[in-house]
């Protein structure tokens, strides 16, 4: 499938995952719908995808936990921008590594806001015009922790299994028409995700990737670009890919 022409909305595309999605989409000649709530860092984003050989760039200040904010930034596009053929919803993010018990709401209500009820008011924003159209594809971003929870993260993983259902009812309730779902569930990737989770403790984040090669975001891209290019009667449903030295969200095996 050529994608050139194609329009790519990807949200959580300032950083990591999305960045790196938004510079392979670009090197197929896309048009890119990029969103996010960094906008200076989005516009570098932009600047790249442009010279990586995008067709045009459109960006969006958005934050995926606001629904008008979502239902607005669509309902709104400029009409060149309106027939969206391929969403990638990326934004998403962990929040503290604390036992349940012991959790911070605050860091809850974020992963949930975000993890969650983003990907549905997105979704909900987005699909029926590509109902109507009678194409396009959307792609999830899940995470071995969908599929495994592991100690002291409860939270970001129920939210990482409430995407895989999401993505699978998706699934079922687009089936007779021509629109495709996946879900790309990746274990450990080196990104700002750990930063994050950690609220900017390097140190703390560095100590994750200890003895592991980890993936990169440019492998995930590669896997959601794969996926996206399949002959149009053809749907990947799920691809979970980890680095070698990861056997799923529990097992490492970490150099000294």
């Amino acid at each position: 499938m050529s994608f050139r022409g194609k329009i790519v909305f990807i949200s959580g595309a300032s950083s990591g995952i999305g960045a790196a999605t938004a510079r392979a989409f670009a090197a197929e000649g896309a048009r890119l719908l990029l969103a996010a709530r960094r906008a200076a860092k989005l516009a570098e984003v932009a600047s790249e995808a442009l010279a990586s050989g995008a067709e045009s760039v459109h960006s969006i200040d958005l934050d995926v936990r606001d629904h008008r904010a979502v239902q607005n930034a669509i309902d709104t596009l400029p009409e060149e921008w309106a027939a969206i053929d391929i969403l990638v919803n990326n934004a998403g993010l962990s929040r503290g590594l604390d036992k349940l018990y012991m959790g911070r709401i605050e860091d809850w209500e974020e992963m949930i806001d975000t993890n969650v009820k983003g990907l549905l008011y997105v979704t909900r924003s987005v699909v029926p015009g590509m109902v109507v159209r009678g194409r396009g594809h959307v792609i999830n971003l899940g995470s071995t922790a969908g599929e495994l929870t592991y100690p002291n993260g409860a939270v970001y993983c129920a939210s990482k299994a409430a995407e895989r259902s999401i993505n699978d009812g998706l699934r079922q309730d687009l089936l007779g028409t021509p629109v495709r779902v996946t879900t790309v569930d990746p274990g450990m990737v080196e990104t700002e995700f750990s930063m994050v989770r950690f609220h900017g403790d390097k140190e703390r984040a560095a100590k994750v990737y200890k003895g592991v090669k980890p993936l990169t975001p440019e492998d995930v891209a590669d896997v959601i670009v794969w996926a996206a290019g399949r002959p149009a009667h053809v749907n990947i449903a799920r691809v979970l890919l980890t680095p070698v030295q990861q056997a799923n969200s529990l097992l490492f095996h970490r150099e000294e």
